[in-house]
């Protein structure tokens, strides 16, 4: 617990048999739940982490492969019944620093937003750490994405390390988010649709030897699909306001 909430880490896993234990064990001691979703990996990533001894660590196994999407709204619903008030992703490969987490959190206890993701891109180090080419697509990605959503303050869309408050999350409608690679720009479209307050914050990009799975045929057309989506959900929203009730600072 952590400003006097309780904190959920929802960590999705696919094949990850080699970063699974080292993530979850450095995960802060201030948090309260970690919900592991293993997204029906093939390799040993399920009998690794019901191996690590945290008793904060619970694990759901997919039947079939949905996608990161679908895995990171079932951690949702999971983080909701257990009565998380923050829910946090952190990647099970080891990209994202547990030392981050507290700037993280630190808009949603200041009740200055609902959603807080990771900025990679305004890290100084970034132009070391990220492979060009993913830098460049995650440019393009951001700026396609404001356009479509509504967010021109927003840096590093495709950033998967994100925060959210527990209101924001049950007005989303978990069943009906991409469930695949695409996802988090579905997911800025429905919180900018409901009003949500979204922010970002510098976070440290961490890249190793493991190789992207984005694939240009099957992608592309599917981000082109979801911005054309989040464009037109953007232009029926204009049509209701709608607003989320604004947070109540943390007294610190």
């Amino acid at each position: 617990m952590r400003y006097g909430r309780q904190i959920a880490v929802v960590v999705p896993a696919y094949n990850e048999e080699r970063f699974i234990v080292r993530t979850l064990r450095t995960v802060p001691r201030f948090v309260d739940h970690i919900v592991v979703i293993d997204d029906a990996s093939t390799d040993r990533t399920a009998e690794r982490a019901a191996r690590v001894r945290d008793l904060r660590v619970s694990m759901i196994q997919s039947a079939s492969n949905r996608g990161v999407g679908a895995a990171i709204t079932c951690g949702y619903a999971r983080a909701l019944d257990l009565g998380a008030d923050w829910i946090v992703v952190m990647a099970a490969d080891g990209q994202m620093d547990p030392g981050d987490l507290r700037a993280l959190l630190r808009p949603l206890a200041q009740g200055d937003a609902d959603y807080v993701k990771g900025n990679r891109l305004g890290h100084p180090s970034v132009r070391k750490s990220m492979p060009l080419g993913r830098r460049i697509g995650n440019v393009i990605l951001t700026r396609l994405t404001r356009l479509a959503c509504g967010t021109p303050h927003l840096t590093d869309s495709q950033c998967g390390y994100t925060a959210i408050t527990r209101q924001a999350a049950l007005a989303l409608p978990l069943d009906r988010i991409f469930p695949r690679y695409g996802y988090p720009i579905d997911l800025i479209s429905w919180l900018s649709a409901q009003g949500a307050r979204i922010t970002d914050v510098v976070v440290r990009p961490i890249y190793g030897d493991e190789e992207s799975g984005i694939r240009l045929t099957r992608d592309v057309p599917r981000i082109l699909w979801i911005l054309a989506r989040a464009a037109l959900r953007r232009i029926a929203a204009t049509t209701v306001t709608r607003r989320l009730p604004a947070a109540t600072p943390i007294q610190s």
